[in-house]
């Protein structure tokens, strides 16, 4: 567990990521990206409140001098942080679209021919309610001929609609691969996350820096002009 550094905005925290509903010994690691990414976040802020109070010891410095120095080398940090949060979310982005893909994949029926056309009219027969209770059923008990038998074909022949039939194909795939539909589920939280949070940084960064990134480019203007008035110009 990381220390707690109460100068820091909790939500930064990169043990909140352990607190993912799913995150377990079959999960930390494809976590581990997102923790980093907050952890990169909270040690880079850390790092620049020990810089700012290092240079607040600098009696050499005044005040502009002191805030210049201190957002400059917080620059460099938020450079680094808000990269490494982009990246991130970006692998996450791809890898949940890539299971979403794979979880949502047409089946093919696990029946003869002539069974699974049985099945689809006997379900096509039914009420609205006890079609679904039956393939619902069929999908929880692992019975793949009859849910094979309906998602597998398209969706007027057993009376449920497309997009019904994409809902039930998702929570058939998910029913079959457990573990796949947890990994999605934790990167999505993972990707939420990055999402709701790392933005808090920008805040966080300025609070640690002293004042704000505006103050100290007003600064640096300043000290531009007034090395360039004094600039010597020999013959």
């Amino acid at each position: 567990m990381a220390d707690i550094d109460t100068r820091i905005t909790p939500a930064l925290h990169p043990d909140n990521v352990t607190k993912i509903d799913g995150y377990d010994d079959s999960t930390k690691d494809i976590l581990a990206p997102t923790q980093n990414a907050f952890s990169t976040a909270y040690e880079g802020i850390r790092s620049v409140i020990a810089a700012r109070e290092q240079a607040d010891k600098n009696t050499g410095w005044n005040d502009e001098q002191k805030l210049l120095q201190v957002d400059t080398f917080a620059a460099k940090h938020l450079a680094k942080i808000t990269r490494t949060f982009d990246n991130t979310h970006n692998r996450l982005v791809q890898s949940i679209a890539h299971i979403e893909g794979e979880l949502t994949t047409p089946i093919e029926a696990q029946a003869a021919g002539g069974v699974a056309a049985e099945v689809r009219a006997h379900i096509k027969a039914l009420t609205t309610a006890e079609r679904m209770t039956v393939i619902q059923k069929a999908i929880e008990e692992g019975d793949h001929i009859v849910s094979t038998a309906v998602l597998g074909a398209p969706a007027m022949l057993t009376g449920i609609d497309a997009n019904m039939q994409k809902t039930l194909t998702r929570f058939y795939h998910e029913r079959q691969q457990p573990e796949k539909a947890k990994r999605l589920k934790v990167m999505q939280a993972a990707k939420a996350m990055i999402e709701n949070d790392s933005g808090k940084v920008f805040k966080a960064m300025e609070k640690a820096v002293g004042g704000s990134s505006s103050k100290a480019n007003k600064v640096r203007e300043a000290q531009a002009k007034a090395e360039k008035a004094l600039a010597f110009k020999g013959a």
